[in-house]
């Protein structure tokens, strides 16, 4: 019959376990594996971007492992403190033994015992053995060893030693991997959660403005730890910090206001931003203190530093064209800041942002005056629509383009598309075209609408035809026209039916015939399934090139037509307008698919530029420094210095006028340099030459 351990014994296997040298490599190994996941995978970005991702099912399974937010979750900060226990026993396990061998030198050890050492030699000196001691103490001090004498009846032993620090370094380099955990927790979301817990706090998930947050979401400016970010506009103040938690934030209020008297940024020829700085004044109470943050230059004020982190948009003011695409409707004026909500319709306009630079990657396809406006080869193009701004083959320049904004839609059901428009024409392929770019969701890029600009280098041109596109009485009068003129000399009997087939290439083109819900909306692609499903596939390519010359000299018409409606005078057909054809033609086949019934131009801007400043109070910061100094310190004095031991006995010779010495040396590794040290050793303590 076997018996169960005793409860001391169980608890000694535990304690012994914990302390173990395996046990804290073990929780070091799952550390470094955690920490390179949350270096891999993009840490706190919105859930939507992982289910695109990885899957539904997998976003799922790595949301509940805490993936997204590895180094606040529970099972990591529980690894942590069992490494810190982990470390705290072996260092309190050993201290104790290092020390006492750092005041002990060893000198009891038996004279027998010399003969077991690797390294040993014994030789004879002149002169009785107090005068050998004397000649052997001064060389090894010449050597830089220490060394500690015992004298015995029968003979005198020296117990020397060398490179003690590496002791030093166990205990610094184990100190500095406790001070860094340390520090880091309390510089992480788990003192923040504490402070919240503490002081009764919740987590805020909604949005609005920092003023309108309640108390419930605000922590003391007492918390001793955070990190959060804090935006303020040119010529504003602010007092509080936002910090973010992985479900939400909280805010902090800090124990000063941060004013920004003005914001400076230089950039790259890139677009890049260079440097950046902040000229700010800290309201602190009565007191008042200008400074200037600089990127790696922060400004530490009553124990918190201030760094600069980025730059936004401060509230701009912008003043909008609201276009209407199709027939009917005025040109609507519109002004506000960014970040307002505007109402257009029965749709929200949602003020996002303002880029007063933009440098972007420009083709260069030569010029396009060439092309042929009765005679333009859209065949490529048939099946593809809202997307030509952005489709190139040529090499990439970079270029300012100017000012662009942008901004969201929204509408009753609160489903919303983001747009970014251009406020100055681009020259692309040899034309320049303004660009309205727009995407579903912020996971896409945005797809662009060119829109070519007329002689006066402005829009007008273009939105002029694609308005008299909407109209029918224009599309028909444009299909008598291009009859009349394509009819050839002779033949009038064919005037009715090029009249007839332009009218239809015109309807089909404008979209006049579909119907809501339906996928083709007009434009080329309405043709290319016009010609897919009514005509046999042995006539398509002499029909689609009939068709499309056909649709091209129409449109060309309608866009006279249209000048004539505004009072300007007829288009000349030289190669300007067959550059402005050329593009407009693919403008109008991507705008039938342009979500919105507006086209917002940016007309004029008020820039308003706001510094984003991170503020930290960190009290781990300076336990992290101290163990990172430890662990230098610790690391180079375990791999660079050796301890070494070295016992020398001394006894009367057979010569009364003589000693015998043996001598022998360990060390805590064994490595080549080993041999050579005592070889020189044996030289200088036993007067040889090898």
């Amino acid at each position: 019959m076997t018996t169960a351990p005793p409860r001391s014994s169980i608890a000694r296997e535990w304690l012994d376990l914990l302390a173990s040298m395996r046990f804290a490599i073990a929780l070091l190994s799952v550390i470094c594996i955690a920490s390179v996941i949350g270096t891999v995978l993009r840490q706190s970005e919105p859930m939507g971007n992982y289910i695109n991702q990885f899957g539904p099912f997998w976003a799922e399974v790595f949301g509940k492992l805490g993936l997204y937010t590895v180094y606040s979750t529970g099972w990591f900060l529980v690894i942590l403190v069992f490494l810190v226990v982990s470390t705290s026993l072996c260092i309190a396990r050993n201290t104790p033994k290092i020390l006492a061998d750092l005041k002990t030198y060893k000198e009891g050890v038996r004279e027998q015992s010399l003969l077991a050492h690797h390294h040993k030699a014994s030789g004879e000196l002149p002169g009785d053995p107090q005068q050998a001691l004397a000649g052997i103490g001064a060389t090894l001090t010449q050597l830089g060893w220490k060394a500690r004498v015992q004298q015995r009846d029968h003979g005198i032993m020296v117990a020397a030693r060398r490179g003690a620090a590496n002791k030093i370094g166990y205990l610094a380099a184990h100190s500095a991997i406790v001070l860094i955990l340390v520090g880091g927790v309390l510089d992480g979301n788990a003192m923040v959660k504490l402070a919240m817990w503490l002081q009764g706090k919740q987590l805020y998930t909604g949005s609005g403005l920092v003023s309108d947050i309640r108390p419930e979401h605000r922590l003391s400016s007492a918390n001793p730890s955070f990190r959060g970010n804090v935006s303020v506009a040119e010529h504003q103040r602010q007092g509080i910090a936002v910090l973010s938690l992985p479900s939400g934030v909280v805010l902090q209020d800090l124990p000063f206001d941060i004013e920004l008297k003005k914001f400076s940024v230089d950039y790259y020829p890139t677009g890049m931003p260079k440097s950046f700085a902040s000229d700010i004044v800290i309201h602190d109470g009565a007191t008042l203190r200008e400074a200037t943050v600089k990127v790696n230059e922060p400004v530490i004020h009553d124990g918190l530093a201030i760094y600069q982190s980025s730059f936004e948009d401060g509230g701009s003011r912008l003043k909008l064209l609201a276009q209407p695409l199709t027939q009917g409707g005025a040109p609507l004026s519109l002004e506000g800041r960014v970040g307002s909500k505007l109402a257009l319709g029965e749709q929200t306009l949602e003020l996002d942002g303002l880029r007063v630079i933009n440098v972007e990657n420009l083709a260069g396809e030569g010029n396009a005056s060439g092309a042929d406006v009765r005679k333009v080869d859209l065949g490529e193009r048939l099946s593809q629509h809202l997307g030509s701004g952005a489709k190139s083959n040529s090499s990439k320049s970079l270029h300012n383009v100017g000012p662009s904004f942008s901004y969201k839609l929204r509408d009753a059901s609160g489903q919303a598309r983001e747009y970014n428009n251009y406020m100055l024409p681009v020259e692309l392929d040899g034309q320049r075209v303004f660009l309205a770019g727009v995407r579903d969701t912020p996971a896409e890029n945005f797809r662009y609408l060119r829109m070519p600009a007329d002689e006066n280098g402005e829009l007008a041109g273009w939105l002029r035809l694609r308005q008299a596109l909407a109209d029918a009485g224009l599309r028909d009068a444009a299909a008598q026209r291009y009859a009349a003129a394509a009819t050839p000399p002779g033949q009038p009997q064919l005037a009715p039916q090029l009249r007839l087939t332009a009218q239809r290439a015109l309807t089909l083109f404008s979209g006049a015939d579909a119907k809501p819900g339906d996928e083709v909306k007009g434009g080329l692609p309405a043709l290319s399934q016009f010609i897919e499903r009514d005509v046999p596939e042995s006539d398509r390519q002499r029909v689609s090139e009939v068709l499309l010359r056909i649709l091209n000299g129409s449109l060309f018409e309608l866009h006279q037509l249209a000048r004539e409606r505004a009072g300007l005078g007829a288009a000349a057909a030289d190669a300007a307008s067959q550059a402005f054809m050329t593009q407009a033609v693919l403008a109008l086949s991507d705008s039938l698919y342009y979500p919105s019934p507006l086209l917002l131009q940016l007309q004029d801007f008020e820039q308003v530029q706001a510094s984003v400043f991170q503020v930290a109070r960190a009290p781990g910061q300076k336990l992290v420094y101290l163990g990172a100094l430890l662990l230098i310190i610790g690391v180079f004095a375990m791999l660079y210095i050796k301890e070494r031991r070295l016992w020398v006995w001394i006894t009367p010779g057979a010569d009364a006028n003589g000693s015998q010495v043996r001598m022998a040396m360990s060390s805590t590794r064994e490595s080549p340099d080993n041999a050579t040290l005592f070889a020189q050793l044996k030289a200088a303590v036993l007067k040889e030459t090898s």
